[in-house]
């Protein structure tokens, strides 16, 4: 198979699909690789650490998609980029449908195979390929929410450990599974008061057998939630319903009943934010503010970090993109059910429920598009 890994176009974009060890890894399974000049830069990588590893190096993006059997990317593809998709081509990258009417329009009407990494699951209801970068959002969330919160941002101005006499900032972290653990560990490590809200009382337990040195943990019901809102200096939205719309958690009224300079932030961005007054950002502009409160909602977190998030993701992606080049999307999604929950685009058809239902969007069972 031919792959092809194009240079990220989303404004402040600095990961890349396939680190060279990846593709290095394809070349020895037999496959030809391709990439884009500068493509690995933001990451570290060289154009000549990708030909040390035996791939090609093309000068344009275009000459990528129009020759490449696999599309292998990090960010969902820009309208651009959807232009030059075409029938029978597979793209395996990040996509967050439910929030995307226009990028699911362009997919479905170019005929193209997509498989999305964050609905993969794992034998244990997990999800692999989101998980690195859920965990490196996670880590981040406490540090650019101490950032947002200092009074040059338009915050509290409130140090998150406190100094001896003045108290610690507190932070609510909403969602207590994988972007809520590391958030809540690298704010109690920042010194923090930390408490975790989650509806999943196994998970609580969990946290609590773990964590409860660390950090607390409460229900999440409305009242609660609205209750710790109020007290929070700093809230933490890490709300995931696989593949689907994030449910929207605080209200732009109950905006009003939290502390002036208050910082949000919003990991769930990308599947269209857990709180009503979510819009998504960019590094270059992450914040702004709704009424007193202040908003961090860059939808590519990591990409700050495009080193450890470039290689940690392809740790993760290159098990399923080698199945994928080995055997052909048929055969690899038939042989490995988690690898068909991947699958959310096949020939002008939508095929993942979660989504159609977001978008109201008839859906094909991505069984049946397995014998389409």
């Amino acid at each position: 198979m031919h792959i092809g890994c194009p240079k990220e176009i989303k404004p402040q974009e600095f990961r890349v699909g396939l680190t060279p060890n990846a593709a290095r890894e394809a070349i020895a399974h037999g496959h030809k690789v391709t990439v884009e000049t500068q493509g690995g830069i933001g990451a570290g990588f060289s154009d000549e650490d990708y030909i040390e590893a035996g791939a090609a190096i093309a000068g344009t993006a275009a000459e990528i998609f129009a020759a490449a059997d696999m599309i292998v990317k990090v960010k969902e593809p820009q309208a651009v980029e959807r232009k030059m998709l075409r029938e029978g081509q597979l793209l395996f990258t990040y996509l967050h449908l439910a929030p995307d009417p226009e990028q699911t329009k362009d997919l479905l009407a170019s005929g193209c195979t997509a498989i999305a990494y964050e609905t993969v699951t794992d034998a244990n209801g997990g999800l692999p390929l989101l998980a690195p970068m859920s965990e490196v959002a996670g880590r981040l969330a406490p540090q650019v929410g101490s950032w947002t919160l200092q009074k040059a941002n338009g915050g509290r101005g409130v140090l998150m450990g406190g100094v001896p006499g003045v108290g610690p900032a507190k932070v609510v972290v909403i969602g207590g599974g994988v972007v809520g653990t590391h958030a809540a560990r690298v704010a109690a490590g920042m010194g923090a008061d930390v408490t975790v809200l989650d509806r999943s009382l196994p998970r609580m337990r969990y946290l609590d057998d773990v964590f409860s040195r660390d950090f607390k943990t409460m229900y999440a019901s409305a009242g609660n939630t609205i209750e710790m809102v109020r007290e929070a200096d700093m809230v933490i939205g890490a709300v995931l319903i696989p593949g689907a719309a994030a449910p929207k958690l605080i209200s732009r009224a109950q905006l009003s009943e939290m502390k002036p300079g208050a910082a949000i932030v919003d990991v769930a961005i990308d599947q269209g934010g857990c709180f009503e007054t979510s819009k998504a950002t960019t590094h270059q502009d992450p914040i702004y503010d709704v009424d007193g409160i202040m908003h961090y909602c860059v939808a590519n977190m990591p990409g700050a970090v495009a080193r450890t998030s470039t290689i940690a993701l392809g740790n993760a992606t290159m098990p399923f993109m080698l199945a994928l080049a080995d055997k052909g999307w048929r055969q690899a999604c038939e042989d490995d059910a988690h690898l068909l929950n991947g699958l959310n685009v096949h020939a002008g058809q939508l095929t993942y429920f979660a989504v159609g239902k977001a978008l109201g969007i008839d859906v094909l069972s991505p069984q049946l598009a397995l014998k389409a």
